[in-house]
């Protein structure tokens, strides 16, 4: 609450935090829905072409290429749904998260290492990694079945909302 005899510059500051106070539930949900979108898609687009992954995870030297493609494929469909929903989203950005240091560490190791430290976010993985992993110690937020799964369970939204 801005006191009465606060200055022009306070009285702007403290309707600027009211202001992001008020729309902090929006960074979870765009996060969740930009990156849970994007992961429906890749995962999509591995299921239809699992033949050409497998082949792509052998090539990497992956073990168990065909399970590993199958299994990485199914995860990233069902689990970029779940994030946009906000259904499991911890679990699944966990998950997602070692998948994506995964393709950092093999398919992108080359664009990683050229790009270090300046143009990281040109590397796809890498700019998902980082946003799962918010979304790992952050959660999903309010607007998400998360955080109604938890009022209902009545944990007061503590995995469902940061403090």
């Amino acid at each position: 609450m801005p006191q009465a005899n606060a200055g022009p510059i306070q009285r702007l500051a403290a309707l600027g935090l009211r202001i992001t106070g008020a729309l902090a539930f929006l960074v979870p949900l765009v996060t969740r829905l930009v990156v849970g979108m994007g992961l429906r898609e890749d995962g999509l687009g591995k299921l239809h072409h699992l033949d050409k992954v497998t082949s792509f995870f052998t090539d990497l030297g992956i073990p168990f290429p065909g399970a590993n493609a199958a299994f990485i494929a199914g995860l990233e469909f069902i689990g970029g749904l779940c994030l946009v929903f906000g259904l499991g989203t911890r679990i699944f950005a966990a998950l997602l998260s070692c998948t994506m240091l995964v393709a950092v560490l093999t398919a992108d190791r080359p664009a990683f290492i050229e790009k270090f430290p300046g143009d990281l976010t040109d590397i796809a993985s890498f700019t998902y990694l980082l946003s799962l992993i918010w979304l790992v110690f952050y959660g999903p937020g309010p607007i998400s079945i998360d955080y109604f799964l938890s009022k209902w369970l009545g944990l007061n939204g503590k995995t469902g909302e940061s403090k």
